[in-house]
């Protein structure tokens, strides 16, 4: 079906997710995207996602991520008093853009065939 004016269409074509995010969740995504916005300690990033999934990520799964996004350069945690907060690096701004782009590839005619 043809796109209209008002729908973009989208070529579909195989490609790799970026290093960045691990797609089994989503979740890697999700939380560059998040810090994309400001700084937050971790029970403010779970809470952010619990408004976008209905449901917040236990501490077992939080912590871990950005953990592993921290060792990979993309997140940076600050110690301020007794919290930790966490923002986007310059690595981890590159990384989501091109993250946007693998899911766009990979997802957008999903999300256009909902409109």
């Amino acid at each position: 079906m043809p796109a209209s004016k008002n729908q973009v269409e989208i070529q579909v074509e195989c490609c790799r997710a970026p290093a960045c995010c691990d797609m089994r969740g989503l979740l890697s995504f999700l939380i560059l995207h998040i810090l994309s916005k400001k700084k937050m300690y971790g029970l403010e990033i779970a809470k952010e996602i619990a408004k976008r999934k209905a449901d917040k990520p236990n501490p077992g799964t939080l912590y871990p991520t950005l953990r592993s996004l921290e060792r990979k350069g993309l997140v940076e945690g600050l110690k301020e008093g007794n919290v930790k907060t966490y923002k986007l690096t310059p690595a981890g701004r590159e990384g989501l853009e091109k993250a946007k782009e693998f899911f766009i590839q990979a997802y957008g005619d999903i999300v256009l065939e909902s409109m």
